[in-house]
């Protein structure tokens, strides 16, 4: 698109001294016409181009005027104007630096190309948190980020259960997940992961740390929350579903969790049903999921979730098996 041509025609520019108008063509894959058309939208924006005649003139940029978007690409730079500034790096303290760099971008796009990063940011918006989940207060986010950039050794009191604990942490990272943040931190020679929202007060110890050799922040998250999510996933549960039963269970259960225990299942018996084996979390967690097939599962072990199921239905069924209770009046 034109837009991003003329950011990468400035770039090119402004990595040769000078260049004919023949060579910018070529670099872009663009005809000469095209190029001087482009040298004119340049002007137009008040890039400061110099046009010099002659054996060894060509197009150059006015001596000591450089664009402040070295080593962007085109996309980039529309990426940078486009985002503005997200709260969550509002709430680490990097709303400043950020919003700094998207004013030196604003001040150099040539205006086509801050007209498609406006239409960029007005149809595309990331809003990380689910519905029906209110972020979490974060009270100390900034001070901890600092302590992760700094590589300083933290004091926190954490909230477990009815009381605190104070633990002196290496933190290594944040995370930020469905609206929660969350403190990657070393403990000695053991890391573990604290939801900032339960860090009742912070204190730097005035001792840096040295970052592990070849930690990798991503890499520790997802085989982290790999392994938490199996510690969840450990209640055994053999069912028959009928056929509308396989078609909802994705529906009810962890979507990855039924497709695989779907593809694990036999063949479906004579009668339709297909025996199934699961993984979910406890037998009331369970049971509760469960009852979402209603008619069209049948528990066949454990005892427990078959008996917490029943128990479901029959509450469900006495409570709407007798007359309707009349609702109190205004």
């Amino acid at each position: 698109m034109r837009a991003e041509r003329l950011v990468a025609l400035l770039f090119t520019l402004q990595s040769r001294r000078s260049a004919t108008v023949a060579e910018l063509a070529g670099a872009l894959g663009v005809s000469e016409r095209t190029m001087h058309r482009d040298l004119a939208a340049l002007q137009a924006a008040g890039v400061p181009l110099w046009t010099e005649q002659g054996r060894h003139g060509g197009v150059r940029l006015v001596e000591g005027w450089r664009t402040r978007l070295d080593g962007l690409t085109s996309r980039e730079a529309v990426a940078i104007f486009a985002m503005g500034v997200p709260r969550a790096l509002a709430e680490l303290g990097l709303g400043t630096a950020v919003s700094a760099a998207h004013a030196k971008v604003s001040a150099t796009l040539p205006a086509p190309l801050r007209e498609q990063a406006q239409h960029l940011a007005q149809r595309f918006h990331l809003d990380a948190p689910g519905w029906f989940r209110r972020e979490d207060e974060a009270e100390h986010l900034a001070d901890i980020a600092r302590a992760v950039w700094e590589q300083q050794r933290l004091r926190v009191s954490y909230a477990r259960g009815d009381g605190t604990i104070e633990r002196v942490l290496e933190p290594l990272g944040l995370v930020l997940k469905a609206g929660i943040w969350y403190l990657v931190a070393a403990v000695g020679e053991h890391r573990r992961t604290y939801r900032v929202s339960r860090i009742r007060a912070v204190e730097e110890v005035g001792e840096r740390f040295d970052r592990p050799a070849g930690f990798d922040l991503a890499s520790w998250w997802e085989r982290s929350s790999a392994r938490f999510e199996r510690s969840l996933y450990n209640e055994r549960v053999l069912v028959r579903l009928s056929r509308a039963g396989v078609r909802t269970l994705p529906h009810v259960v962890d979507a990855d969790l039924a497709v695989a225990a779907l593809d694990r299942a036999g063949e479906p018996g004579p009668d339709g049903w297909t025996e199934v084996e699961l993984y979910l979390e406890g037998d009331g967690v369970a049971a509760g999921q469960l009852l979402g097939l209603g008619p069209d599962v049948e528990i066949l072990e454990p005892e427990r979730v078959r008996t917490a199921f029943a128990d479901l239905a029959r509450r469900m069924l006495d409570r709407h098996s007798g007359p309707r209770v009349p609702r109190p009046g205004p």
